[in-house]
């Protein structure tokens, strides 16, 4: 059996990405393991991204707080919680905000 059908046996037989164990010898698979940071897949459902969805129901403005605050969450807890993950999301809606603010 090679490694990429290990791996996939291991996910079907768990059947959800958070019980897998991505600690165990993985790290050369790396394209398989989800991306956590820009497409977490728990917030894509049905080809919607989560993110899409609350821009459009709070209008520009509230997007745009909406954003500050995550960025606020995500800088006050890395240090306690997820460590560079964090700080990697930070990053991540602060690039939405310059970008929802570029548009506006």
């Amino acid at each position: 059996m090679t490694d990429y059908k290990k791996i996939m046996d291991d996910i079907q037989k768990k059947q959800e990405w958070k019980d897998v164990d991505w600690e165990a010898d993985y790290s050369f698979a790396d394209d398989v393991r989800p991306d956590m940071v820009n497409h977490p897949p728990h917030y894509n459902q049905s080809g919607i991204e989560c993110i899409d969805a609350i821009e459009a129901a709070l209008g520009p403005d509230g997007f745009q707080y909406y954003l500050q605050g995550n960025i606020l969450k995500y800088m006050w807890r890395y240090k306690y919680k997820n460590g560079n993950e964090d700080l990697k999301k930070a990053k991540w809606y602060l690039a939405k905000l310059i970008e929802a603010r570029n548009e506006s």
